[in-house]
């Protein structure tokens, strides 16, 4: 990577603006950046990741319906993706009073489109004693045996999105997975878990120093950026500022976004006498 920035996946984005993910695609390449799709990205994988030509990984929900989860695998592999980042902690919304109270749906037009051919949900019915939620929704969600089959399917990758727990962080390294991503989904999905910055040193020191630990979560300066890599993380995940940032100016604004942060972690590295990536440990916090 030519710096330690990575856009996060994010969905929807054609909600902020009409190039949608065509136009963070575009300020990618322009600023030698990363991309994560999300499998809620509002143009095809496949356009995204031919108006991509920096590192592209695929962003996947496991869908309730197994050779669907695979189709989407598939199509990321022939579009050119190199690894899948598979989002462990989201299987349900959480209860987002804010969208709630607003009356949030999405504006016609505005889709999902590489679910477009999704399988039909089952209708289920419940007896008295069963829960709508565990023995509904939650029904279907991946456990360990499902990364364990998605690792027999394809020859990519796998990094886990969602991590917060040392435990689960140490048995993806004994799974042979590539690396996590220590995140707690913005706070949207249970607001009360702790922040990403509380348990990035918990799991570094988990997993050791051979392990890949990607870091997500309330980066809005260079500061953050360089305080994540001091407390374990290789690379930092950007995911609001992104969204804000397209927004604002399209492939522009996130193009601008991505030099200032980029520039602004030079500039502390400078002060804090951190000459390169690798000079940066938790001492450069300390003392």
């Amino acid at each position: 990577f030519r710096h330690p920035l990575m856009l996060a996946p994010v969905a929807f984005q054609q909600l902020a603006h009409p190039q949608a993910e065509l136009a963070t695609a575009e300020a990618a390449n322009h600023l030698e950046t990363g991309m994560i799709v999300s499998t809620l990205a509002t143009r095809s994988l496949e356009d995204i990741a031919a108006s991509t030509s920096q590192t592209k990984w695929f962003q996947l929900y496991f869908q309730q319906d197994k050779e669907f989860t695979l189709s989407l695998v598939r199509r990321a592999e022939q579009a050119g993706y190199s690894a899948l980042v598979v989002t462990v902690d989201a299987s349900l919304h959480g209860i987002r009073n804010r969208a709630q109270r607003a009356g949030f749906v999405l504006p016609e037009g505005v889709e999902a489109v590489n679910l477009k051919d999704r399988p039909p949900l089952p209708r289920q019915s419940f007896e008295p004693s069963q829960s709508v939620v565990f023995q509904g929704m939650m029904s279907e969600a991946p456990v360990w045996e499902d990364i364990r089959w998605l690792q027999k399917q394809t020859t990519l990758p796998i990094i886990l999105k969602g991590i917060l727990s040392p435990i689960d962080a140490v048995q993806a390294r004994e799974l042979g997975l590539a690396g996590v991503v220590v995140s707690n989904h913005g706070g949207r999905t249970l607001d009360c878990v702790p922040s990403s910055i509380e348990m990035l040193p918990v799991i570094r020191e988990a997993v050791g120093t051979d392990f890949v630990v990607l870091y997500d979560g309330a980066v809005e300066r260079g500061t953050d950026t360089f305080k994540a890599l001091a407390l374990g993380a290789d690379l930092v995940c950007l995911g609001r500022p992104q969204f804000y940032a397209l927004a604002v100016a399209g492939a522009l604004g996130v193009a601008h976004l991505l030099r200032i942060l980029r520039e602004e972690l030079e500039v502390t590295m400078s002060l804090a006498g951190t000459p390169t990536i690798e000079s940066i440990t938790s001492h450069s916090l300390q003392y």
